[in-house]
């Protein structure tokens, strides 16, 4: 079992290591919650448009100069934004932690968001969030997502067209200034970490920054909204995107939900793909999945298809979830356990995976959990259980929508 360590320090960084003695780098990630939620609602795309530039210059290196510093330790370097958080992420050799640490609280604490960068970074996010209109899977998502989500968690990191106009150098600073406090701020690492000596560097560096509180980390308010829409498009596919309660990751039904997705799309032999692709072929594309945002569960199920089998399609997805009550077997449960447990200690057993568990244990529990009681409760799960989630959540209220030339018809 590995060791972990959590804590809130007192500049107001709450920080948490998985110790990995063995491995011979450091992965560590700071995680703000300071993203899309976050934002002005004339302002959509804000959180994104702090990540891109906030290390574009600081006030004692320019971007490149910074670039120029990570490379000389031989530290990569990552940014994302998300729905409720920012990410910051990078893997170092374990000598050069400090150091890699240092460069991330520069940018972190003193950026001068030059006036350049910002206009580039809302330039290319027009660009990339009008490119949408070609990808009918992704505008599908998009839409979904805000029909489903409502006006603050459905946000699109990129924003929209009309409010990322608005956005100038002055609102990047502010957002930053807002929100860029070790009180909205997580340090996870993973690897040989010496946790004092980094706990005191961690201290050193964010020493004074104000916000030594734990606020802004409260979960959104998440209210689902179930409805039928479309949006016309002349497309030579229709997608169909639909989307369902599920449960939260705290949750003892978690596990139970993990596997179903397993049966349901857990690679070419799933429920899914060999039944709603394979001997009927009514899709071009097929896929379920869950997102969690904190304290909320979703399942999403999407497929293209043609305009002529629409509604047969969406007849069809809906039928093979529902009949998984009376019809799986120990098969697929074991094809889809396996294949969970597989994922977890190969793709899972990386030191950035490792990091980035932790990082998500603090998200959704407030603390860490040991991987082997999660591997655990997806090795007891069973048909049973499967048959009971399925009664005890029905598909009765559902968010639906399509993208294409035809509407659907139920």
């Amino acid at each position: 079992m590995i060791e972990t360590r959590h804590e809130f320090l007192e500049c107001g960084v709450e920080m948490a290591a998985a110790f990995l003695p063995d491995r011979r780098v450091v992965h560590f990630e700071f995680r703000l919650y300071a993203g899309a939620a976050h934002e002005p609602s004339e302002r959509l795309g804000l959180a994104h448009l702090v990540e891109e530039t906030v290390t574009k210059g600081t006030e004692r290196r320019s971007g490149r100069e910074l670039s120029d510093a990570f490379d000389a330790i031989g530290a990569s370097h990552s940014t994302w934004t998300g729905r409720e958080c920012a990410g910051f992420g990078s893997t170092c050799l374990p000598e050069y932690l400090e150091e890699a640490l240092g460069l991330h609280a520069e940018f972190l604490r003193t950026p001068t968001f030059p006036e350049d960068a910002c206009s580039v970074a809302v330039e290319l996010a027009e660009q990339e969030i009008n490119s949408l209109n070609d990808e009918p899977r992704d505008l599908c998502d998009k839409l979904l997502a805000r029909q489903t989500y409502g006006e603050v968690l459905g946000r699109h990191v990129l924003g929209e067209p009309e409010t990322l106009k608005r956005i100038t150098r002055q609102d990047i600073a502010g957002f930053w200034q807002r929100m860029y406090v070790p009180g909205r701020m997580q340090l996870v690492l993973a690897g040989p970490v010496d946790w004092e000596r980094t706990k005191a560097c961690v201290e050193s560096l964010f020493a004074g920054c104000g916000g030594a509180k734990s606020s802004g980390r409260e979960p959104f308010t998440f209210q689902f909204n179930a409805q039928r829409a479309h949006h016309q498009q002349e497309t030579e596919q229709e997608q169909i995107g639909v989307c369902y309660p599920g449960v939260a990751v705290p949750s003892r039904e978690f596990p139970i939900e993990r596997v179903l997705l397993g049966v349901l799309s857990g690679g070419m032999s799933s429920r899914l793909f060999t039944e709603v692709r394979e001997k009927l072929g009514l899709v071009y594309y097929v896929q379920a999945w869950s997102e969690h945002p904190r304290g909320a569960g979703m399942i999403h199920i999407a497929a293209s298809t043609t305009p002529e089998r629409c509604a047969e399609t969406y007849a069809t997805l809906l039928r093979e979830i529902s009949r998984l009550a009376d019809d799986v077997t120990e098969e697929e449960l074991e094809r889809a356990k396996t294949g969970l447990l597989a994922r977890a200690e190969t793709r899972g057993e990386t030191t950035s995976a490792r990091c980035a568990e932790l990082g998500n244990d603090l998200f959704h529990y407030g603390h860490p959990v040991s991987r082997e009681e999660k591997l655990d409760a997806i090795r007891e799960v069973s048909v049973e259980d499967i048959r009971r989630y399925l009664h005890e959540h029905p598909r009765d209220q559902l968010s639906v929508l399509t993208l294409g030339p035809s509407q659907l018809e139920v």
